[in-house]
């Protein structure tokens, strides 16, 4: 009785981890292939706050965005 409570609790521990891992990962691709902001919504942002962005720093922007996900 023990014995399968037990191995009911493990197989619930083993799903969830692999259920977060597999999620992560498709998430991860998904957020490669669709990214949340590009460079004409940073140029658009910079704009509205009143100065013309160069592409330079447009590129620097996404570059630091890119490092972080």
């Amino acid at each position: 009785m023990w014995g399968d409570i037990l191995l009911v609790v493990i197989g619930l521990i083993i799903g969830l981890i692999i259920g977060f891992i597999v999620a992560r990962t498709m998430m991860k691709k998904y957020m490669k292939k669709n990214p949340p902001i590009n460079e004409k919504m940073i140029e658009a942002m910079m704009s509205s706050m009143g100065r013309k962005p160069s592409q330079k720093q447009v590129r620097q922007v996404m570059n630091q965005m890119n490092r972080y996900m």
